[in-house]
């Protein structure tokens, strides 16, 4: 089932894509469940392995890319990277992917694999994350396996994802850039090239990008956010909590378990830890899962989008 990323079986990987079948693989963000973008029919088998709603559209990845002076700008200076761009649809991406959008989601992965595997395939690649949907995103090939299962042929392993987060979404379709999902490219970072962007306040209700439900990444551990840990454990008594700290607590004796994101409370290094923190709590059979806010800059802006997300009933 998963198999090492070699030539030979990224070769067989890309066979299998153009035969209409879904593989695994791994990008610099997160693993992905990958089938032909072209190929309406191995789109559908995406949405029926991880049980996703067709209302919530792909992200197409390309190995080439052309397009309007803006977004050729972003692409120049973060392509290939953990960035995607909303843009006006090709009539060749079919409805299924598009989730009926006049718009797409496309991105140009920064992973040796994933490039060989477009490549090969000869056919830009839909994949959203390689997971169950609404569940921890994978950032090893063995979390593919734990959630999906002998449902996929192949899952390429090139061992842990860089960033650990998704792609930040920006939105180029409405004239202004709109940041619609923070990822592993910060806004900082994107400001620098364009200017002031805005961020989206998050309207379920007009998806136009994956990731943008209310509840979503989540563990099967309810998952709560508070100012102070310590404090909040004087209403957990006897209850079997676990805590997700950024650097190092001061006191780990009233928690069952602690996942530590960064000792020294890097920010990156706490995003390509996240998924992978909240997958350990989730085989401890806690009663709840605590975690105090983040600094909401630079990548701090993803991990709290991450964590609200999860955190929702």
């Amino acid at each position: 089932m998963i198999f090492k990323a070699t030539e030979e079986n990224i070769f067989k990987a890309s066979e299998l894509i153009k035969q209409g079948e879904c593989v695994a693989f791994p990008t610099e963000t997160v693993y992905g469940l990958g089938a032909n973008a072209f190929n309406s029919l191995a789109c559908v088998k995406i949405f029926e392995i991880k049980q996703r709603p067709f209302f919530d559209p792909l992200i197409v990845h390309v190995a080439e890319f052309e397009n309007n002076e803006m977004a050729r700008k972003l692409a120049e200076n973060f392509w290939p990277g953990p960035m995607t761009l909303i843009l006006k649809k090709n009539q060749n991406i079919p409805d299924i992917v598009t989730a009926g959008l006049e718009t797409v989601a496309v991105r140009m992965p920064d992973h040796p694999v994933a490039r060989e595997l477009i490549k090969k395939s000869g056919v830009p690649i839909a994949a959203p994350s390689a997971n169950l949907f609404g569940s921890l995103s994978p950032t090893k090939a063995e979390h593919v396996l734990k959630q999906l299962g002998d449902k996929v042929k192949i899952i390429l392993d090139a061992g842990p994802s860089r960033f650990g987060v998704e792609s930040t979404i920006i939105d180029l379709s409405r004239g202004k850039p709109l940041i619609l999902r923070f990822g592993g490219l910060t806004a900082e970072e994107i400001e620098k090239v364009i200017g002031r962007v805005e961020f989206s306040q998050n309207q379920q209700n007009n998806i136009v990008a994956p990731g943008q439900l209310l509840k979503h990444y989540s563990p099967h551990t309810k998952l709560l956010i508070v100012d102070s840990a310590k404090s909040a454990m004087r209403d957990f008594k006897g209850k079997r909590v676990g805590l997700l700290s950024l650097k190092k607590p001061k006191n780990k004796k009233d928690f069952v378990a602690v996942q530590i994101l960064s000792e020294t409370g890097d920010l990156k290094e706490a995003a390509a830890n996240l998924f992978e923190s909240l997958d350990r709590f989730d085989v401890m059979n806690l009663d709840l899962i605590l975690v105090e806010p983040v600094p909401e800059i630079g990548l701090g802006r993803a991990i709290m989008d991450r964590l609200r997300r999860a955190s929702r009933n």
